[in-house]
């Protein structure tokens, strides 16, 4: 880009250049060599249009998650937080090793053992997530939480999230489950499994929350 002087003030194009009007300057410079058709269907852009295509994805997806549990994501006192559950369900694509790239998808991701473990293991902002010790386990129609025994909570609630990423909708389910001593707590399936199942989980002492994340 380069300023010019002239008697003659030009607006436009004129060949390989382009003149215009910025801050009061006469502004030229050359035109861009981007063309959306070459971007759409030139082989030498074939790996752009591959992860532009994933990178929509994931961004779509971690939207439509977080929105399960927005109201929690606010109380993890991290304003760009959505930045990093993004890259998160960047890493959780990565994991989906049976469709070709620039197809693969955080769906295909979640159901690896690898994809479930990244998403466990995000940490909301300053709060502390659950360790291997919390997790859940099914017996016929029930869902069983099992609770790391050194845990305790005042208030323990539990987000059931019934995701579809290939149209980008869900819903969840939310409930506060009973506190006791007993480490193993049941509730009903509310969904049926044709979708992934996620299981966000909360604990409150004191009405503030101490510990949340994907179990």
């Amino acid at each position: 880009m380069a300023t010019y002087e002239s008697l003659i003030k030009i607006k436009g194009s004129v060949g390989d250049l382009v003149f215009y009007s910025l801050n009061g300057k006469n502004v030229v410079r050359k035109k861009s060599g981007f063309n959306k058709t070459a971007f759409k269907k030139s082989p030498s852009y074939e790996k752009v249009r591959q992860n532009s295509s994933e990178f929509g994805h994931c961004s779509k997806a971690g939207k439509t998650i977080r929105g399960c549990i927005e109201k929690y994501i606010r109380e993890a006192g991290e304003p760009l937080l959505y930045q990093r559950f993004a890259k998160l369900m960047t890493a959780v694509k990565d994991c989906d090793t049976v469709s070709e790239k620039g197809k693969r998808t955080v769906q295909n991701g979640l159901i690896t053992e690898e994809g479930m473990h990244l998403l466990k293991e995000f940490k909301f902002g300053e709060k502390k997530n659950f360790s291997a010790g919390t997790y859940i386990s099914e017996e016929k129609e029930d869902i069983i939480l099992n609770l790391d025994g050194r845990l305790s909570a005042g208030e323990i609630i539990m987000v059931t999230v019934h995701v579809d990423l290939e149209t980008y909708t869900a819903e969840f389910f939310e409930e506060k489950i009973p506190v006791s001593e007993d480490r193993e707590i049941l509730f009903k399936k509310h969904f049926q499994e044709n979708k992934p199942l996620l299981y966000f989980l909360v604990f409150k002492n004191k009405e503030k929350i101490s510990h949340m994340g994907f179990i």
